[in-house]
C-alpha cells in the first residue's frame, strides 16, 4: 500500500451508505421567490385610495 491510500479502496465508504431518497423541497429558488414578490408588490399592486382632508 501506498502512503496515501490504495487506488483499490477508493470510494469504499460512500459505496457502503445506503441511498436514501431526498425530502422534498418546500420553498421556491430564490430567483422565482423574489420574481413573484416583485410582481405582488410592484406591477399588481393595488393603489391606496386618497384620503379627503
Amino acid at each position: 500500500m501506498g502512503s496515501h491510500g490504495s487506488l483499490t479502496k477508493a470510494g469504499k465508504v460512500r459505496n457502503q451508505t445506503p441511498k436514501i431518497p431526498p425530502k422534498p423541497k418546500k420553498d421556491l429558488p430564490p430567483r422565482r421567490r423574489n420574481s413573484r414578490n416583485y410582481r405582488r408588490r410592484v406591477l399588481y399592486a393595488v393603489q391606496p385610495a386618497v384620503q379627503p382632508i
